[in-house]
């Protein structure tokens, strides 16, 4: 880990993310939605704005946005070959990630992007996508124990990281209230005087949330944001405040380009409602908050109702836990393994719910959301699809094969 490689690969590239205003984002959960749902907002704005974010769940174009849109698959091949040609010119050849964050800031600067914003892959300091010297803004949404090999086995330790995203003089916005995780972060942004700013003094209110999204005021005016998910309204909270910011550096955001930008954004995999009969929910849960913040959801909108359940997970992932947490909330366990090298074993996984003594069975990922499917239309139940948003694109594709199967029949 370092920015020792992308920087000299940027070096090479002409520096290009010297060339574009960045809202840069960290932040354990959240700097997704938070990202899309600020790109949205200033595309509305009528700006041009780029968009960095990862992880993807169906294609890598997912990667680059302009103006919300994903970038083509010719101009991504094309901007992967300058962009390697370059890096295999290095003694120490960059990775992955740090040829992406290349060709992110390669990308909004061919496009001469008014702002690009840009998520941490993981972490901050030593994150690839921290070579922004003079970010307009920075963001930290929260601070959770996630990646703790890689940041830390603590709050505090983890909050350290985050904080290497705070540059000399620029503004800084906490969501993380927490005293261990929020100290670290203040105290950075002290030493390097850069004005600190927390999402307190954001006044939303009659908020009412719905599997659709969440309507409230704010303003004096009526929003709507079409995200489910009981942590979308601190993520929108988080959303509102950067704008602030951004209108205190002169940047204009009406309120009609606030309401519209909310409006329209779009953003997979999170609490994200893919079929109504049956209801069926698929949220990226993958670490301990994110899973009491899906459970939380599932109280609010199912009530003692429980859902049929399938999940997979990572296996650097604090997934022990899991069980105890969804209990309360779950009926019928379909434990999956996604098609990626560090999934945890589906068999391991449905031990975990076993010996919490809830019902649970090894999949493959189609014959567990083809059986979960079954049984939630059967018996109608809600179904929610959970755990690494490795596991998004193969529901979504079971998912679409037995709807298009049921249409058929009918």
């Amino acid at each position: 880990m370092g920015i020792a490689r992308v920087t000299e690969l940027l070096r090479r590239l002409g520096d290009p993310q010297e060339q574009v205003r960045c809202v840069h984002i960290a932040g354990t959960n959240g700097k997704g939605s938070v990202g899309a749902m600020l790109s949205s907002v200033l595309t509305s704005a009528g700006y041009r704005t780029g968009h960095f974010s990862s992880p993807v769940l169906c294609s890598p174009c997912e990667y680059f946005r302009l103006n919300t849109v994903e970038i083509m698959e010719e101009r991504f091949a094309q901007l992967l070959t300058t962009v390697v040609s370059c890096a295999e010119q290095m003694e120490d050849m960059p990775t992955e990630f740090e040829l992406l964050a290349a060709m992110a800031y390669t990308y909004f600067a061919e496009k001469q992007c008014d702002f690009a914003v840009v998520e941490c892959c993981m972490g901050g300091d030593t994150d690839c996508t921290n070579v922004i010297t003079h970010p307009l803004l920075s963001v930290i949404t929260n601070v959770q124990k996630d990646h703790c090999a890689y940041l830390g086995d603590t709050l505090a330790k983890i909050a350290v990281h985050k904080a290497g995203i705070i540059k000399a003089g620029c503004p800084v916005l906490c969501g993380e209230t927490h005293t261990e995780a929020y100290r670290p972060i203040q105290e950075r942004a002290a030493f390097l005087s850069a004005p600190l700013y927390d999402t307190n003094s954001c006044k939303m209110e009659h908020i009412a949330c719905t599997l659709d999204g969440m309507t409230f005021s704010y303003g004096g005016k009526r929003l709507f944001v079409p995200l489910a998910g009981v942590y979308q309204e601190e993520n929108v909270r988080t959303v509102l405040c950067a704008a602030e910011i951004l209108k205190m550096q002169g940047i204009s955001v009406t309120d009609e380009a606030l309401q519209k930008g909310l409006a329209e954004v779009r953003w997979q995999g999170r609490s994200e409602l893919l079929c109504k009969e049956p209801v069926v929910l698929f949220d990226g849960a993958h670490n301990p908050d994110g899973v009491r913040q899906l459970c939380a959801g599932m109280q609010r909108y199912f009530g003692e109702q429980k859902a049929v359940l399938v999940i997979g997970v990572m296996m650097d992932k604090e997934y022990a836990g899991y069980a105890d947490m969804l209990k309360p909330h779950i009926c019928r366990v379909f434990a999956v393994q996604p098609d990626t090298p560090r999934a945890l074993a589906a068999d391991r996984l449905a031990e975990v719910f076993m010996n919490e003594g809830i019902p649970a069975e090894a999949c493959a990922v189609a014959d567990g959301v083809g059986k979960a499917y079954r049984m939630a239309e059967e018996q109608h139940l809600p179904l929610v699809g959970m755990g690494s948003l490795y596991l998004y694109r193969e529901f979504c594709t079971a998912l679409q094969c037995l709807r298009g199967r049921s249409q058929r029949d009918d």
